[in-house]
């Protein structure tokens, strides 16, 4: 009987336990709608353009989708330019980064279909361009990151790193790279 009640156990564990499926309905959340948010936010999404060179906008792999940097285009097509601490203030750098905090979810709308499959923002990479003496880079590379937690709540919330650099393509303000876990069926 001893050796028998561990068994018993061990099986009547497995029994209860859920399945995969079951499991991903339980961590689904139902109130949990990227795309609603979006629209509460008054912010709607650019179209999404074709690479400028011999790249693609997103790589995946497993349940990991990798974004390509991207900068801050604006709806009229501009991108804001020059460099933070000498041409612009730490709050147009941060709205810099706001607008291609857009940009990426339009790529990501663009890959996904649907903004729920986004099942975590899991790494950023910030690059500001800025003076030698800037080092308030984290304070411009907030704009990214507040709206992805405003847009994707807890989900939202990454790693990140947040750097200056002496220059960047045609004199962007900033350009960032994002890492996305994506739901897979």
């Amino acid at each position: 009987m001893k050796t028998i009640l561990p068994f018993l156990a061990a099986l009547l564990f497995l029994s209860c336990a859920p399945s995969s499926e079951t499991k991903k309905a339980l961590d689904k959340d139902p109130n949990y709608n990227p795309e609603a948010q979006l629209e509460r936010l008054g912010i709607e999404l650019p179209e999404v353009t074709a690479p400028v060179a011999n790249y693609v906008k997103a790589v995946q792999t497993g349940n990991l989708l990798f974004l390509s940097g991207s900068g801050p285009k604006k709806p009229d097509g501009e991108y804001i330019v020059g460099k933070v601490g000498k041409d612009l203030t730490i709050e147009e750098g941060y709205e810099a980064a706001r607008i291609t905090g857009i940009n990426h979810i339009a790529t990501l709308k663009s890959e996904l279909g649907d903004l729920s499959k986004v099942k975590r923002i899991v790494k950023v990479l910030g690059m500001v361009n800025s003076t030698p003496d800037f080092t308030d880079q984290p304070k411009v590379i907030n704009g990214f990151s507040d709206l992805m937690v405003e847009v994707f709540g807890d989900k939202g919330k990454h790693a990140r790193s947040a750097v200056g650099m002496a220059s960047l393509p045609t004199g962007i303000a900033v350009e960032i790279e994002l890492i996305v876990e994506i739901e897979t069926p």
